[in-house]
């Protein structure tokens, strides 16, 4: 039985069915949700903008703000409760990192920014590469 669950999110549709998911299929577990702020770009759009604030968490946390209602709005839909957590920089590594942490990362196949090319060039594939290098089980939800 599983009792940890990471679910990584983005503003994607994707990334929302993914805690649908696990939110409906794993009901006893707790699921903490993860944004990732500050992705790499080739202008490095995010990344450059965060390094000028002046309180890089706060910021961070502010950018996070709208994915978490998402997630709160999909949590409540199904009587649950979720926690939050934002990471700054790479997400495939912030994943990664904290894998060790859950029994288990439930992750949706495709990113906001999955069809543009650059984007997977310079990024790459977050799905693909937290199934790859991740120590726990991932279920990768379409």
């Amino acid at each position: 039985m599983l009792s940890k669950i990471l679910v990584p999110m983005d503003d994607s549709e994707y990334a929302g069915h993914a805690l649908e998911y696990a939110l409906e299929n794993h009901p006893d577990a707790e699921v903490t949700v993860l944004h990732v702020v500050g992705v790499p770009s080739m202008m490095m759009g995010d990344a450059v903008g965060l390094s000028l604030e002046d309180d890089i968490s706060d910021a961070a946390a502010e950018r996070a703000d709208p994915v978490f209602e998402r997630a709160w709005t999909i949590a409540d839909e199904r009587d649950r409760e979720i926690e939050t957590i934002f990471g700054i920089g790479h997400p495939s590594r912030n994943i990664i990192s904290r894998a060790d942490d859950y029994d288990t990362i439930v992750l949706g196949s495709h990113g906001a920014d999955w069809s543009r090319a650059t984007h997977r060039f310079l990024v790459g594939n977050v799905a693909e590469t937290v199934s790859k290098r991740s120590e726990v089980p991932v279920t990768i939800v379409h």
